[in-house]
Order: C-alpha cells, then sequence, then structure tokens
C-alpha cells in the first residue's frame, strides 16, 4: 500500500511532479549487462545507422521503466504501481557525450476508481519529442 499519496488528497486532473532523468552511453551498458539485450544498436553507432537509426538508442524497457519510476516515486510505494501500458513511439537517442539523453516524464491523474486507484497519463520526452504514446499507469492509492 502507498505511504507518499492518500486518495483523499489526489483529484481527476492532480499533477505529478516532472521528473527528468539522464540517459548516458554508460547507463545503455549496464542496462544491457542486467537485462541481457546486448543488441548493438544500444552501443555501436555503426550498427545504428546501418540500420536507419539516427544514432545509438536507449533499449525501449528503459525508456519505461525510466516513466513507472516518476509514478512509483509520486505514490511512495514501487508495489502501488497495479498496471501499467505503453506503446514505443520515439527512440531516445543516446550521443556518446559526458551528458547523454535526458528522458522528461510528467503525469496527471485522469481517473479515479472508488477502490482507491487513480490512473494517470504519462507525457514522456526526449530531446522535444515524445518517445511513448498511449502511456498510462494505475496505481493503488493509501
Amino acid at each position: 500500500m502507498s505511504a507518499g499519496v492518500r486518495a483523499a488528497d489526489v483529484a481527476v486532473g492532480t499533477e505529478l511532479p516532472e521528473q527528468t532523468y539522464p540517459v548516458t552511453r554508460a547507463d545503455l551498458v549496464r542496462y544491457a549487462g542486467a537485462s541481457g539485450d546486448l543488441n548493438p544498436i544500444h552501443w555501436s553507432d555503426r550498427v545504428a545507422t546501418a540500420v536507419g537509426l539516427p544514432g545509438v538508442i536507449a533499449h525501449g524497457m528503459l525508456t519505461m521503466a525510466l516513466a513507472a519510476r516518476a509514478v512509483t516515486a509520486w505514490a511512495g510505494d514501487p508495489g502501488a504501481l497495479v498496471e501499467y501500458h505503453v506503446r514505443f513511439g520515439r527512440p531516445v537517442v543516446v550521443p556518446d557525450d559526458d551528458t547523454g539523453a535526458r528522458v522528461t516524464v510528467r503525469g496527471r491523474v485522469a481517473a479515479l476508481g472508488e477502490d482507491g486507484r487513480a490512473r494517470v497519463d504519462l507525457t514522456v520526452t526526449s530531446g522535444g519529442e515524445k518517445v511513448l504514446s498511449l502511456a498510462r499507469a494505475t496505481v493503488q492509492l493509501a
């Protein structure tokens, strides 16, 4: 059960705090090792551009996880996330520099259930482009 946000304190239209997460090439290497996804489009500019990508891209599941992290940080409990859906829209291109890319997550409560659940619609962008489409999470509030 969530310790961070109480259902009584949330209304349709409540906005989650905006979160911005850096994503560097080093993050991609660590994620690849943890996930087992060693596809070279996540570390080789040569391979990524050869298959038509603008450069090395972040793993879609990493992008999805960052958005979920913003929701669970707001809810105050990772276990409060009971349902989560996204559609991958555009890749997050990660330059080979010390800055990398930025993934920004904004959320808004779109619906409240009588069971204390809130549906949160998410807008996830990188480089000014929406990277996740139809992103929504259902959270069990305290």
